[in-house]
């Protein structure tokens, strides 16, 4: 209802903006006085430079002198400042608009600065209605043939990016990564930590919009917790980030939690091990709604995805290894629990990762998944992840 009322406030706004702007021009003409013909008038109404000026002045324009909307024209300044969605995006908008395709900022320097592609790319941003618990189809997603993935020791890779895999090299690949014996050795962190799932029995939750909340006792803070006490039973030692970086603004979300992971490695340079733990969203174009589920040990679990992040966009060496260690958490995974895991999938975003070689996304289920579920996931995660983190301290 809050989010309605803002939406209809917003249009009442600019179209009282748009009305004001058209009785300034009659205004104007008036004052010109009676002999202004009608051709004048229209032929000052097709005058860009003078419409534009006039609606600034009702709907204002923001700073613009240096900013990646420069370059675009008076009205595609003023639409795109008219829209939160858009002006969040506006290194895109203005690429697009000036038909020069985006160029990518990653992380340059100290790597927290630039756009946040992540935040664009991400497909848990859901429409407006979803679908109710009874409609949402649930799927073990476990390929049934190599084809379309690079492929070694019961590992599949899905590769959405540019760069070229050697699954086989991977398989055989060290992890180069020592956890030290005083310390936090592990970081757990949300980007998105408002993402939560589908309400079912006593899981019920106040939305803040369509599948996420700030209640951290039904989004991915509980999710970390579960993660953090097996973690801790195995004698890892974990810190976990309860900030929710994605609001009030999901925009930037990316750069945010970048921020706070630069400053825990700063703090405690025993972390090696950061993981990004989010929930997946599965939406088909008719607007079904899957979930990917399995069961182990009799019970319903939520599968498990590994994201990883490449060099595409620049300045991130080091990928590889992320992904040597993304490898050997699963084939742990399908060694314990065989269908846990979904495919490891590899994009052109970084999403952080170049922080450290010991940087995983991690998503445990979908918005269609249960929070049961997404728990039994992240719990036998934490196990087969655990398995191998063992494997590296001193």
């Amino acid at each position: 209802m809050k989010h309605s009322s803002i939406r209809w406030g917003r249009l009442l706004r600019r179209a009282l903006a748009l009305f004001m702007a058209t009785v300034a021009l009659w205004a104007l003409l008036m004052a010109a006085g009676a002999g202004v013909s009608t051709g004048a008038f229209g032929a000052l109404g097709e005058d860009p430079a003078f419409v534009t000026g006039l609606l600034r002045s009702e709907l204002g324009t923001g700073p613009q002198e240096d900013g990646p909307l420069a370059a675009l024209s008076g009205w595609g300044q003023l639409v795109v400042r008219q829209s939160a969605l858009l002006l969040g995006g506006q290194d895109a908008v203005a690429a697009r608009l000036s038909g020069e395709p985006p160029t990518p900022s990653g992380p340059a320097g100290d790597g927290l600065s630039g756009a946040d592609y992540e935040d664009s790319e991400d497909p848990q941003q859901l429409p407006a209605v979803t679908a109710a618990p009874d409609d949402i189809v649930a799927q073990t997603l476990v390929p049934t043939s190599t084809d379309g993935y690079d492929y070694a020791d019961g590992v599949y890779i899905s590769n959405h990016s540019s760069q070229t895999i050697d699954a086989a090299a991977l398989a055989s690949a060290s992890v180069n990564i020592t956890l030290p014996e005083e310390g936090p050795q592990v970081l757990i962190v949300h980007t998105h930590g408002c993402e939560a799932y589908t309400p079912d029995g006593t899981d019920l939750y106040e939305e803040t919009d369509t599948s996420r909340t700030l209640d951290n006792d039904y989004n991915m803070v509980r999710v970390g917790e579960e993660m953090k006490r097996v973690f801790e039973e195995m004698g890892l030692t974990v810190l976990h980030d309860e900030t929710l970086y994605d609001y009030p603004s999901y925009n930037e979300a990316y750069t945010r939690s970048r921020s706070a992971v630069a400053a825990w490695l700063e703090q405690y340079p025993s972390i090696k091990i950061v993981l990004d733990v989010h929930r997946d969203a599965l939406v088909a174009d008719d607007g079904t709604v899957y979930k990917a589920v399995t069961t182990i040990d009799g019970q319903p679990t939520a599968q498990v995805m590994l994201v990883m992040g490449t060099d595409d966009r620049g300045d991130f060496p080091n990928w590889r290894e992320n992904l040597a260690l993304a490898f050997q958490i699963q084939k742990s995974m399908n060694t314990l629990y065989p269908t846990l895991a979904r495919p490891i999938t590899v994009r052109s975003s970084h999403y952080n990762q170049f922080l450290s070689t010991g940087s995983l996304l991690v998503e445990v289920g979908c918005h269609g998944n249960t929070l049961q579920e997404a728990l039994n996931g992240a719990r036998l995660f934490a196990r087969a992840a655990g398995q191998v983190l063992l494997g590296l301290e001193e």
